[in-house]
């Protein structure tokens, strides 16, 4: 007579259960290290956005200086229509935000810089919730505004920073990647 047999046998359990966990250990530290490279190739792109837009809006800004602009469709920091005063303080306008200035180069602010270099792709200055949306956070550093990644283990040291000119005709500073945190 022959029984029927039903389920497993603990031995074949045993068997599947180490070789899920053997996959597992094989593939998690590569989806944690995949997942590190995105954060800092995101963080590159972001520090490449932010010398672009100091760059272009430091064009724009020589063009304007002192100068009547016209309105703005777009909304954002200052008035409307933008203005950039003899000490190179003031606003300009892009294509989807006015954009706060000083000294002839975006502000160390998201009105300024991240609002110049789209980081985050609304109309106007962006808020810290929709930066952090699309994965930054963005704070206030001497003399400058830290941009950060968010997902590593501290977003901190997975950063640079942009800081403003220290005088009319000098050049902010963008520092090199940090990337021991992401």
């Amino acid at each position: 007579m022959r029984l029927a047999r039903r389920g497993f046998t603990i031995v074949e359990v045993i068997v599947v259960v180490v070789a899920i966990g053997l996959i597992a250990a094989l593939a998690l530290p590569h989806l944690g290290s995949r997942q590190r490279e995105q954060r800092i190739a995101k963080l590159h792109s972001a520090q490449v956005a932010v010398q672009s837009a100091a760059a272009l809006m430091h064009g724009v800004a020589r063009a304007r200086h002192n100068q009547p602009q016209p309105a703005c469709a777009a909304t954002g920091f200052g008035a409307n229509p933008p203005w950039l005063n003899v000490s190179g303080n003031g606003n300009l306008c892009t294509d989807s935000a006015r954009v706060q200035v000083a000294l002839l180069y975006p502000a160390p602010t998201l009105a300024g810089i991240v609002a110049s270099a789209g980081l985050v792709p609304v109309a106007g200055t962006p808020s810290a919730a929709q930066l952090a949306v699309e994965g930054y956070e963005a704070h206030s550093a001497p003399d400058g505004l830290r941009v950060q990644v968010s997902g590593g283990q501290d977003a901190a040291r997975c950063a640079f920073v942009y800081r403003a000119p220290q005088a009319l005709g000098a050049a902010p500073a963008v520092t090199g990647v940090e990337t021991s945190g992401c």
